[in-house]
């Protein structure tokens, strides 16, 4: 029983990160990227608060959402 909570525990947080990386996203140059966490689970990162994802972020991500806004008006 307790396997299966986890994994439901994962793949919530797994589906909350993603909502919120695609809702970051509409509104961001940058790119919103979901990242594996031993502890947290899953979370939302946005690309813009690094100038490049240190290696030990990159190597976790699992989905990466592409910025929405264009910078070209």
């Amino acid at each position: 029983m307790t396997a299966l909570a986890s994994i439901q525990s994962n793949s919530n947080s797994y589906f909350e990160a993603l909502a919120t990386a695609e809702r970051r996203a509409l509104h961001s140059f940058f790119d919103q990227h979901v990242v594996e966490d031993a502890d947290l689970g899953y979370f939302a990162l946005d690309e813009g608060d690094y100038n490049a994802l240190p290696a030990h972020l990159a190597s976790r991500v699992v989905h990466t959402v592409h910025g929405a806004m264009l910078d070209e008006f």
